[in-house]
């Protein structure tokens, strides 16, 4: 029978995400996924789960959840305590959950986003191929609510992955390698030595469709609008007031503004995990 999580507490924003919608973006449909891919994979990993297989991405406040039989679970991502019915349970390593215990992933303690794996994945219905939640276009299942039962997948068969592995640390210091844009000739050389030599920090106001970045403006050369034109992962684009903003998962397909460079997609995840005011530099690679 199909085992089902309820969503005892449903956190701040917690979603579920899978490798995302990829090969749609001509017709306007955004990639999704989740943000931090390899913490997504490692923990599919540790439960013998395909990499990709769907799992909750939660920011900040973490969530609770209650299986009505028992499953094994992985909470990875960004660091935070783990309780069983209330009883500490380990973080980053496969747990076991009994029939009705809830399991309590807290609030982090740095980073951002905290991943729950579940044996056999989370088997919502899929659209377009991907079970993700897409905060910008609406496909796929809406953020979790408190009460939202989730049916899970069929545990795969044979061993899981050894359990003690190491888990990457959220970032000090965001480092994001980029390569000049389609648009970098509407900036000024002073522009485009800026956004490669100075401080920037991550703005409070970043989420999935973007990171938004505290930081000295990029002056134009030139003036006027853009016609929309296609987005990719990665783009950094530059609205009027200057700053930065790195598209991430949940990005408009098209836009107006231009993109003065491009961030290369493995430097993303990082970008996932860093908190409000973190240090940020542009470096070109």
């Amino acid at each position: 029978m199909t085992v089902k999580l309820t969503v005892v507490r449903a956190g701040a924003l917690t979603t579920v995400q899978d490798e995302g919608r990829r090969g749609h973006a001509h017709l306007g449909v955004p990639r999704s996924g989740a943000l931090d891919a390899p913490a997504m994979r490692l923990g599919n990993r540790l439960l013998g789960n395909d990499p990709g297989a769907a799992v909750l991405e939660t920011t900040l406040t973490g969530c609770a959840l209650r299986p009505d039989r028992a499953v094994a679970v992985v909470v990875g991502g960004a660091p935070c305590p783990v309780r069983v019915d209330g009883r500490p349970a380990p973080w980053g390593t496969p747990v076991r959950v009994p029939a009705g215990a809830v399991l309590d992933v807290g609030a982090v303690t740095s980073g951002v986003r905290a991943y729950v794996a579940v044996a056999g994945g989370v088997a919502v219905d899929p659209v377009l191929g991907s079970r993700s939640t897409d905060l910008l276009s609406g496909l796929g299942p809406a953020p979790l609510r408190d009460g939202d039962v989730l049916p899970l997948g069929a545990p795969a068969p044979g061993p899981a992955a050894p359990a003690a592995v190491p888990w990457p640390g959220p970032p000090a210091e965001l480092v994001l390698p980029v390569r000049p844009g389609p648009r970098a000739d509407w900036f000024t050389p002073a522009a485009l030595r800026t956004l490669t030599s100075a401080a920037y920090r991550v703005s409070p106001h970043s989420n999935r469709i973007g990171l938004r970045t505290e930081g000295p403006p990029l002056e134009r050369a030139r003036a006027g609008e853009l016609p929309s034109e296609g987005m990719v992962l990665g783009a950094v684009q530059v609205p009027p007031d200057g700053r930065p903003v790195v598209f991430l998962h949940d990005h408009p397909t098209t836009g107006g503004y231009p993109v003065v460079a491009v961030v290369a997609e493995p430097a993303l995840a990082a970008a996932a995990q860093a908190v409000a005011g973190t240090p940020l530099r542009f470096t070109l690679g």
